[in-house]
């Protein structure tokens, strides 16, 4: 009964994945870490701040462009996180960490950035500060050719 209903719960969310590219999905760190033992795929995560106006420019333009939309939900798992969240722990490798600490812990000291990471979860490289939607997608698209499956 219990694999019915996982079966169900999971062909639920891909035909709403599938019919909803209207936004990114966006997952908390430990969800895209639990997806991607299942179903492997590289990870995307938009380090950002509440206080940063690129960030936001980001969030308005750049994340609301269908091409980009469709390209990171079908190559990554998107994460967003607040870098200066101290609040929300969650547990990775072992360790405990807030937002805030990960973000410490991926090197990142500007916003936005976006750290890609494999399917492994290890850090491949980072993509600092803003970015229009083509040059983003150039950018997405070179990694993919250089550590992706295509």
């Amino acid at each position: 009964m219990k694999k019915i209903l996982l079966l169900a719960l999971v062909t639920l969310i891909n035909i709403d994945l599938s019919l909803a590219q209207d936004k990114i999905n966006w997952l908390t760190f430990e969800e895209a870490a639990s997806m991607t033992k299942s179903n492997p795929k590289m990870i995307l995560v938009d380090v950002y701040t509440d206080w940063c106006g690129w960030c936001k420019k980001m969030d308005k333009e750049t994340f609301t462009d269908p091409k980009v939309i469709d390209y990171i939900n079908s190559n990554f798992y998107a994460v967003k996180m607040n870098a200066e969240d101290t609040q929300r722990t969650f547990e990775f490798k072992g360790k405990e960490y807030t937002e805030s600490t990960m973000a410490k812990a991926m090197r990142v000291s500007s916003y936005p950035n976006f750290v890609i990471m494999d399917a492994a979860m290890e850090n491949i490289t980072q993509m600092p500060g803003y970015r229009q939607a083509d040059p983003f997608l150039k950018g997405l698209d070179n990694l993919m050719d250089k550590f992706g499956k295509k």
